[in-house]
């Protein structure tokens, strides 16, 4: 078998041979160029399975580099070496289209992680590339291309930044994001941020020895090394308070964390992904998420569109729910009306695919034939609809009477659509649950 060949560009000659040797032990063939002109000129002559550069060359940038080599017919996982701290280089490298990245002094152990991780990526067959067009449903042009930044991200290493309403799909976005990397073999975790008390954060991101703390009978192993070689998906990342965000920063800018109670630091290999349904930008501006944090974790930002804004993709959505709500093969399973299909592709959405699973799982209790029709979706009033109000004029009296009016009449509806659950009527309305319990208490109606 072939030995893979990788590209070592630097221009100092000790990291060159200390590259060169340590590649070699992992029985990789090397080739070395000084500049970015001997670079691209044995790119075009050899097939390379890896490049390593260094961000500051002789005649230029690590970046052209990284620009040059998308251009390329065949894809070459590129990584870049910054100097110790850069890591907006490091960041503008990944976002550009670069693997990963490794900090002078360069760590040995962290580097063949890394090319392990890369070369990996050749064994990635076409077979898997379509998985996701299985598992991530709908034809429309939005869907289509949210599957091709799918396959593109999972050749890098960079972290993904997921957005999107709840009930969109980011954390299946997120697995697929995974099970199409060179990380598949390993784990995939995930985690609600918002569903860990503040208290146990730390231990639960970062582990901690035995006796660090009450109740701390004996060492404990946190997310980041559950996830040793894999995904680690943060969920609802928003939820994170700020005494946390400083620690996370600084886990994913050193791969390194400190168990609490812990001297040591560990070194970790893991592939970051998050999401949430706020916005941080406003996050940011408010003073409640950091700016650095959100810099580190939105090196590329994947957006999930809501259901209504694809609704040509409900009749594949509904035909799958039904699949596998009934387990029938296509001839036995009950088919949709056009008029249910209808009041499906009018409707909002504001739970997106998760509440159109609930209707379709509703509807195969209530219904009574061979199809299901719109009387039998139950759909509950539509909250962006029913809040709407006629124009203002003074003759509706008062306007902070009047639109005390509006907001009770949303909040009203999402509490019933909800079964009066409050934090999943925050999470319709686009609340924060603390906003929503203030709303509620204002409005005279938190009993």
């Amino acid at each position: 078998m072939n030995k893979p060949l990788a590209l070592i560009v630097d221009d100092e000659p000790d990291i060159r041979e200390l590259l060169e040797i340590t590649l070699n032990r992992m029985n990789i063939q090397t080739c070395c160029a000084e500049n970015i002109a001997q670079a691209k000129a044995l790119l075009k002559q050899k097939s390379f399975d890896l490049c390593l550069t260094d961000m500051k060359l002789p005649d230029g940038n690590g970046l052209e580099l990284v620009d040059f080599i998308q251009t390329l017919p065949v894809s070459i996982p590129v990584a870049v070496i910054t100097a110790h701290g850069n890591m907006e280089s490091a960041i503008l490298a990944m976002k550009k289209g670069a693997f990963d990245f490794v900090s002078k002094p360069v760590d040995l152990p962290a580097l063949r992680l890394l090319v392990n991780n890369a070369l990996k990526l050749s064994d990635v067959s076409a077979t898997k590339e379509r998985r996701s067009r299985h598992t991530l449903l709908g034809e429309s042009l939005i869907m289509q291309e949210i599957r091709a930044k799918i396959n593109k991200l999972a050749r890098s290493q960079a972290p993904v930044y997921i957005s999107g309403e709840s009930g969109s799909g980011k954390e299946l976005v997120a697995k697929l994001i995974h099970q199409q990397s060179s990380r598949s073999d390993h784990a995939f975790v995930a985690i609600n941020c918002g569903a860990i008390p503040h208290e146990l954060m730390e231990s639960e991101f970062f582990g901690h020895k035995k006796g660090s703390f009450t109740g701390a009978v004996g060492d404990k192993k946190g997310l980041f090394q559950a996830a040793e070689g894999g995904t680690l998906f943060l969920d609802e990342v928003a939820d994170l308070p700020l005494s946390l965000q400083v620690k996370l920063l600084r886990a994913i800018q050193e791969k390194k964390i400190r168990p609490v109670g812990d001297q040591q630091e560990i070194a970790v290999d893991i592939r970051l992904l998050s999401a949430t349904h706020r916005n941080l930008n406003d996050m940011v501006r408010d003073g409640s998420f950091r700016q650095d944090l959100y810099y580190r974790i939105n090196v590329i930002d994947l957006h999930v569109p809501p259901l209504r804004e694809r609704s040509g993709d409900i009749p594949a959505l509904v035909d799958h729910i039904l699949a596998k709500l009934t387990g029938a093969n296509k001839q036995d399973r009950p088919i949709l009306s056009a008029s249910a299909l209808t009041v499906l592709q009018r409707y909002h959405f504001p739970g997106n695919v998760r509440e159109l699973e609930n209707i379709m799982e509703r509807a195969l209790a209530l219904y009574d034939g061979n199809s299901i029709e719109s009387d039998d979706l139950n759909l509950p009033i539509d909250v962006h609809k029913a809040a709407k109000s006629p124009e203002y004029s003074p003759a509706l009296g008062p306007l902070e009477d009047h639109l005390e009016k509006i907001e009770r009449k949303a909040i009203t509806l999402a509490l019933e659509d909800n079964n009066w659950n409050k934090t999943a009527t925050a999470k319709q309305l686009g609340l924060s649950f603390r906003s929503l319990r203030y709303r509620l208490k204002q409005l005279d109606m938190d009993n």
